[in-house]
């Protein structure tokens, strides 16, 4: 049989409230699209749903500005108690100009406002005139690689499979347009795999060859997800390569570029 790749995004995922159980949601969501979790599958969750199931939510109405936060709000054009959440979530300021906020985030990304996002969630409220509008934002899961060695850990005592999970979020890139998939949170695959003295098809050793897997499996699944209202966060990926097993307990963080190797700053 020739190489093949299945991607599958389950049917009927429910709008995710906090403290709701992803299990169940991916249970149910595989039951809905006749599918069967497999050995050897990876899951690949939206962190959005991830964020929401944890509650992560925060509403600018609640937030204490600080003089730092007004300075750089002035100068980037955004909601001052919207760059008080940024600064708190991040390590330090990359780039910031007009309707642009660069950070690296606490996990240590590299990303636009710390990931914080109003698209795709509730206002919280019963009513509408009791809030002011795109007041209630989202943060990142506090522990992504732990949050999908969770999930990881629970498929496997309630379907009896030992899978991988990615937990993927969309974020642009230096030097290119769109945003893509990329892996935040990573359990029981080898994310990174080192390629280095494999031999080619010219029987040349590789040097400095290393393959960014899970964030290949993040970005293939986003193309079922969406970016708007297709509402597919979670998706199957059938036929990956989960990597070499003593390494698999390596979390999105080997992903990271070391500062002093990142020429993009």
């Amino acid at each position: 049989m020739s190489a093949r790749l299945e991607i599958f995004a389950l049917e009927n995922i429910p709008l995710v409230e906090p403290d709701d159980s992803l299990i169940k949601i991916i249970i149910d969501g595989l039951k809905a699209t006749g599918l069967k979790l497999q050995s050897h599958d990876v899951v690949v969750i939206a962190q959005k749903i991830v964020s929401k199931s944890e509650g992560r939510y925060r509403n600018l109405a609640d937030v204490i500005v600080s003089t730092q936060a007004q300075e750089l709000a002035k100068k980037v054009h955004k909601d001052p108690r919207l760059v008080e959440l940024i600064l708190a979530e991040s390590q330090q300021v990359i780039r910031a100009k007009p309707g642009v906020l660069i950070v690296q985030h606490k996990l240590g990304l590299i990303h636009a406002n710390a990931g914080i996002d109003h698209s795709n969630i509730s206002n919280g409220y019963s009513n509408d005139a009791d809030y002011e509008a795109d007041t209630r934002v989202l943060l990142l899961p506090q522990n992504p690689d732990q949050s999908a060695e969770n999930i990881r850990i629970r498929l496997q005592t309630e379907l009896g499979v030992d899978v991988g999970v990615v937990i993927n979020d969309s974020v642009g890139r230096a030097w290119r347009k769109g945003t893509m998939g990329l892996a935040i949170g990573v359990a029981g695959i080898e994310p990174l795999q080192d390629l280095c003295g494999e031999s080619d098809l010219f029987n040349q050793q590789l040097q400095a060859t290393e393959l960014g897997y899970a964030d290949e499996l993040a970005a293939a699944a986003s193309l079922l997800m969406g970016q708007v209202a297709e509402a597919q966060p979670i998706v199957i990926i059938r036929g990956a390569t989960l990597g070499k097993l003593e390494r698999r307990a390596d979390g999105a963080g080997v992903l990271l570029r070391e500062e002093e190797r990142d020429l993009f700053r």
